[in-house]
């Protein structure tokens, strides 16, 4: 047991209290160990693929090179699994030794299209499962932004070492040191992940772009660092070459960014910028540092680029309710505006707007509500029905709990003001 069931409680309830994410705990062999994983951990696309022996293997297979990674590297390892979907692992370390690995994700990192459908398909290709089910099961999996991936996994790994009272100190050793020139020494001595010592590892250049396309951060850090190592192997202390190829990286990671929905011009005027700082560049680390922030910039403009293609996909919803607020509104009004189902618009609408519709809708009604209680000498019942409510008590209990006030005690305040 690598830790009590009622220490594991303690972790799960304080991670899922900020992601609402559920937790799966394996040994070293890639096995599920029951006392320490949520219930229900497992969504229903994720059983349907357990459900055959081949899938349950692989899905072992997977978590087991996925804590390998992440006791490697000290820290969580993001991946997309055998079957198509996204899976974190947080390593369980006490000093230097492997204890097991706490898992979260199983998720999307965008909405399930035709495209991602066929690919998920082909990847369970063979497999004795029922593919009806299997359809339906890909759309009620969640989708979750990279961005926010990345930050529920730093958070369930120092709430991890923080409740358990693991010992972390090589896991910090690592972050604190230079973290980067620290991985691409190991790369370099122990030939990782390299298909011969100096070979350049177009394998790793293809999942770099992949990584970078979706915003997977540690992804994209450790496919750079191996592309690093293969350089350094074969042109050691070379600046020039290494200049070179670091212009050629550059590159490579504004296709990615490009493809990620970046903005082309935006993309043109950053390479600008880090091709005049390169210029300056005089030594070794500092040239992999400059290509890791170039990266990371990149990354983060892939991740405004899917925030705002979010946002803009549930505006049709919001602009519907800004339009139709003093109407009787049902939900089913409001998705046919995103084309979508109910369960589905809103699920997005909460995760993009950190509020569900009915709240947004009633937030929209009484903000509504205060500009003619303010601008106007309608009274309170004119008001009520104005703005979509058919019931004058229910009106003013909901006016109540979101203003503090009642409606004819905020008409007053705010008089008093326009008096003094």
């Amino acid at each position: 047991m690598v830790f009590s069931r009622q220490t594991f409680l303690m972790v799960e309830s304080a991670f899922r209290s900020k992601f609402a994410q559920k937790l799966e705990t394996c040994d070293l062999k890639g096995k599920q160990m029951h006392q320490s994983c949520s219930k229900g951990c497992h969504p229903e696309f994720c059983k349907i693929v357990r459900s055959s022996a081949t899938g349950l293997k692989r899905c072992i297979q997977d978590r087991s090179r996925s804590m390998s990674m992440a006791f490697e590297t000290g820290q969580p390892y993001t991946s997309i699994c055998h079957a198509g979907i996204v899976l974190v692992c947080v390593p369980v370390m006490d000093k230097d030794k492997p204890l097991a690995g706490v898992f979260f994700g199983k998720c999307l990192w965008s909405e399930p299209d035709s495209n991602l459908k066929d690919e998920i398909n082909k990847r369970l290709k063979g497999l004795r499962i029922d593919r009806k089910k299997l359809e339906k099961s890909i759309n009620k999996v969640p989708v979750i932004p990279g961005r926010r991936v990345h930050k529920a996994a730093e958070f369930l790994f120092s709430t991890l070492y923080e409740i358990t009272n693991l010992d972390p100190h090589v896991i910090k050793f690592r972050a604190k040191r230079t973290r980067q020139q620290g991985e691409i020494s190991e790369l370099i001595r122990s030939k990782k992940a390299l298909a011969g010592a100096g070979q350049y590892p177009m394998d790793c250049e293809k999942q770099l772009i992949s990584k970078v396309k979706i915003g997977d951060q540690l992804g994209a850090r450790e496919m750079l660092n191996m592309i690093l190592a293969s350089i350094m192997l074969r042109d050691p202390g070379d600046l020039n070459v290494l200049k070179a190829r670091l212009l050629e990286l550059l590159s490579v990671l504004s296709r990615s960014a490009a493809e990620g929905g970046v903005e082309i011009n935006l993309l043109l005027e950053k390479n600008l910028r880090y091709m005049n700082e390169l210029v300056c560049v005089g030594n070794q680390q500092d040239m992999c540092a400059w290509i890791n922030n170039a990266m990371n910039d990149f990354i983060e403009l892939v991740y405004s680029t899917q925030d705002y293609r979010r946002i803009t996909r549930i505006k049709p919803a919001v602009d519907y309710i800004e339009s139709h607020y003093a109407e009787p509104l049902n939900l089913s009004d409001i998705a046919k505006a995103l084309h979508l189902s109910v369960s589905r618009m809103s699920h997005v609408f909460k995760e993009q707007m950190g509020v569900t519709v009915v709240d947004y809708l009633t937030k929209v009604r009484i903000e509504h509500s205060k500009e003619l209680l303010i601008a106007t000498d309608k009274n309170c019942t004119e008001i009520c029905f104005e703005v979509g409510y058919n019931n004058q008590s229910y009106f003013t209990r909901t006016f109540k709990d979101l203003a503090g006030v009642t409606p004819k005690q905020f008409r007053e305040i705010n008089r008093r003001k326009k008096t003094y």
